[in-house]
């Protein structure tokens, strides 16, 4: 059997502070993966494998972000360390959105936090426990309907933070995540396309059978302001999308963050849906004036929520069914296989849409 000391040769020095905060998680209800485990042997270890092959084998991609699995109902959740002294309104940004009566309401897209925890022996550092959620984009999309869902979740969810006064200030793709409804298999946090046991890919259903729930995670750079403050200016922030126009025009000159945020979001559907499918070209028109270079030409949440209402209105049942086919599957055999599923929702009465107009 390997020793305590190789086994940990194979961690990161991120990997290792998870690994030393193993214990202390443990106490708090919150049980890591065995990679993580101070007892941890490789599985590979006196086996005819590679440790790329192994579930213990893959570490996390995301040095601040880690899985778990809450003790006390097996429910899988995500960890973040947070540095206060450089991200000091996450926390209360994100328990603002998880407190009654905003956390149940259904217009609420803010990832909730379940638990905060204080790191002993180090001042600055907590972990929000957050559930665990999945890359908005994976699976592809299949149908007019199910991206009319995903638009219409971020759409009200962003109208629903400026509503109450919060600019995200960094609503990029990647911080649009989904739950896992649609998925038959636990997957594994470090690869989602594999299984948790790391045995095969992770099945899933169509998200037209199971709609996910679209959520905005990181508050780390996330303002709230005063309700009479109707033109807040914040010295730009670049956060993981780097091509917002009046932060290249000027990256000094103080700017309100709520435009900004509406080109975020016309940015992340841009890449996700029109640069990538075909049969999403009725965004086009809506996205384009929420990237206009101008901030003062775009329009509000408030509008573009309206403004996609009546986009959706004039769609029949048909419409919502028709394909939407991403650059990777326009093969005939996938042709065939959403009419497939196209029949079997008619026949099931499955409805092409799970989102209601408002």
């Amino acid at each position: 059997m390997a020793s305590t000391s190789a086994a940990h040769s194979h961690l990161s020095e991120y990997e290792i502070w998870w690994r030393s905060h193993y214990n202390f998680l443990t106490e708090k209800g919150y049980k890591l993966r065995s990679r993580y485990s101070p007892d941890w042997v490789p599985s590979w270890t006196n086996a005819n494998k590679a440790d790329i092959n192994c579930e213990d084998g893959i570490a996390s991609p995301h040095y601040l972000v880690l899985d778990a699995r809450r003790i006390q109902d097996g429910a899988r959740v995500s960890l973040k360390r947070i540095d206060i002294s450089r991200h000091p309104y996450e926390i209360e940004i994100g328990r603002y959105f998880s407190t009654h009566p905003l956390s149940s309401d259904p217009a609420n897209h803010c990832v909730p936090i379940y638990d905060v925890l204080k790191v002993p022996a180090e001042d600055n550092t907590v972990i929000i426990v957050m559930p665990l959620l999945r890359d908005a984009t994976d699976p592809y999309f299949d149908t007019v309907g199910e991206v009319v869902d995903c638009i219409h979740q971020l759409f009200e969810g962003l109208r629903f933070m400026h509503r109450h006064h919060v600019a995200h200030r960094d609503c990029m793709q990647l911080n649009i995540l989904m739950d896992d409804s649609i998925f038959i298999d636990a997957w594994h946090a470090s690869d989602q396309y594999m299984s948790e046991d790391y045995k095969r890919v992770a099945r899933h259903r169509a998200r037209t059978k199971s709609p996910p729930r679209y959520y905005y995670i990181d508050f780390g750079i996330s303002r709230q302001y005063e309700a009479s403050n109707t033109n807040p200016l914040e010295a730009p922030i670049f956060g993981g999308d780097k091509e917002v126009p009046e932060f290249n025009e000027d990256n000094f000159k103080p700017r309100n963050p709520f435009p900004t945020d509406v080109w975020y979001l016309g940015h992340a559907i841009q890449e996700t849906f029109l640069d990538e499918y075909t049969g999403v070209e009725f965004l086009s028109g809506l996205v384009s004036d929420m990237m206009h270079s101008d901030p003062a030409q775009r329009p509000n949440m408030d509008e573009v929520f309206s403004r996609f209402q009546v986009i959706r209105q004039g769609f029949s049942n048909w419409k919502l069914r028709s394909r939407v086919a991403h650059d990777e599957e326009r093969s005939v055999f996938d042709l065939l296989a959403h009419w497939t599923r196209r029949i079997q929702y008619v026949l099931r009465t499955i409805p092409p849409t799970h989102t209601s107009l408002s």
